[in-house]
Parts: structure tokens; C-alpha cells; sequence
């Protein structure tokens, strides 16, 4: 048995991104899902609504924009008829293909989750100085934007974490 077991890992010279990112992301996640659960909301239906609203994406259109797999966007969009917040219409120009459109609840139902998710992020933004906000933001933007916009090709798929079933 060793009496004694290296447990202190080496110094860094640069911060964890990785971690800093998805340690705050995750977090995030938790304080929305919560924060609009007060509604009956989940992140992901509330995202579908909000760039659901002008009715002109369908939804494979909009499973591309809010970047979701075609069958987690059937099951969302199945979830959010059920709850009477959203429609599945024929396309104009395309009568297989399905616009989704929102009902009176569901635009009642978006407006009250934007406050939500606008109080959130007050809330995250807040706690930092106010001079440091802008900074942020501007260079999380700037991360989103470049560099970070788009997935590296890889020949090991890359798996995001799974949310816990409702």
C-alpha cells in the first residue's frame, strides 16, 4: 500500500476553457430549466416558441435554427400542441412540410418566458461588476461568432449532455 498518493494535479498555464465553459453552461441550463418550470416551460420549448412566433419555419426549418435532431424537435413541437401552445400547418409551398405557428397561449405563454429568461439573465449578469458585463458578453459574441461558431470535423463523434427526462 503507498502511504502516500499524488493527488494535486499539475499547475496550468492557461485556464480551463473547456470546463469554465461547460461548468457555466450547465449551470445556466439548471437555473433556467428551474426558473421556467414556474410556467410549465422547459428551455428547449421555450427556445421552439420564441423562433417559432413569425410562423414562416418549418419544422425542420426550425430544428436546423435552434439546433435540434429531428426526432428531439418532433417530440418538442408533439409537447407544445399538446399544451395548445403551438399548431402544425400545412406550407404553402410545400403541403408536406409543416409550418409551426403559435396559438394565443403560446404567444402568452413566450411573453412570460422571455421575462423569465430575461430575469435569469439579469440575475447572471448582475453578479458580475458592472464594468466587467460588457466585456463579457462582447467577448463571448466574439467567441460565438468566430472561432467557436462552427464544429470541427472529428473522427470522434462529440456528445452533448443529455438532459434528464421530465
Amino acid at each position: 500500500m503507498l502511504e502516500h498518493m499524488a493527488t494535486t494535479t499539475p499547475a496550468r498555464n492557461a485556464p480551463d476553457l473547456s470546463f469554465l465553459l461547460a461548468h457555466s453552461s450547465y449551470v445556466l441550463t439548471t437555473r433556467m430549466t428551474a426558473a421556467l418550470a414556474e410556467i410549465g416551460l422547459t428551455p428547449r420549448g421555450f427556445c421552439v416558441l420564441m423562433h417559432a412566433e413569425p410562423g414562416e419555419l418549418t419544422q425542420i426549418e426550425l430544428a436546423g435554427l435552434v439546433d435540434l435532431d429531428k426526432t428531439t424537435m418532433v417530440v418538442t413541437v408533439d409537447e407544445l400542441e399538446a399544451a395548445g401552445y403551438a399548431i402544425r400547418v400545412p406550407a404553402p409551398a410545400d403541403r408536406r412540410a409543416r409550418l409551426v405557428t403559435l396559438t394565443d397561449a403560446g404567444r402568452k405563454i413566450m411573453s412570460e418566458g422571455r421575462k423569465i429568461v430575461d430575469r435569469v439573465h439579469g440575475e447572471v449578469l448582475g453578479s458580475l461588476p458592472s464594468a466587467q458585463r460588457a466585456a463579457f458578453t462582447d467577448a463571448l459574441t466574439t467567441l460565438t461568432d468566430g472561432i467557436l461558431a462552427t464544429p470541427v470535423e472529428s473522427e470522434r463523434q462529440v456528445r452533448r449532455a443529455r438532459q434528464p427526462a421530465r
